[in-house]
């Protein structure tokens, strides 16, 4: 499925139309460069699991967890983290059936277990993005 976005407004309301479906045990992965609407996407996705704290990029405390009113969302960054960095950081941890885990920047070596929302980020434009969703389950 494509969504084209044309700013912040529409990219809080896809996060909102995908948080509806979430029951728990999720996991999101966005990808996309370096400005792409990563973390926008997943303050609108906080929003609307009713997340009252302020959501900010884990890129330097690599995680970062929300209580929501719907459900619990755990952040995470993968940028700078190594490939064999990634047994020591106990993911496995975080994907609970009370959670929705959203992964940015993900390692092809996460093996990620239940369903997996994959979202790619492509900028189109100054304020706009084209969003890409893939779901898969496992």
């Amino acid at each position: 499925m494509e969504y084209l976005s044309n700013g912040v407004k529409d990219t809080y309301m896809l996060a909102e139309k995908i948080a509806a479906k979430l029951r728990g045990g999720e996991t999101i992965v966005l990808e996309g460069g370096l400005g792409a609407g990563k973390t926008t996407f997943t303050k609108g996705l906080a929003a609307a699991l009713g997340v009252k704290r302020e959501v900010v990029s884990p890129t330097f405390t690599l995680v970062r967890e929300y209580e929501g009113t719907k459900l619990k969302l755990n952040h995470f960054d993968l940028y700078r983290v190594e490939a064999e960095e990634l047994e020591e950081l106990g993911l496995e941890e975080y994907f609970t059936p009370d959670a929705v885990t959203v992964i940015e920047w993900n390692k092809p070596e996460v093996d990620i277990p239940g369903k997996t929302i994959r979202i790619e980020i492509e900028p189109a434009g100054e304020n706009t993005r084209i969003f890409r969703i893939n779901t898969e389950e496992r």
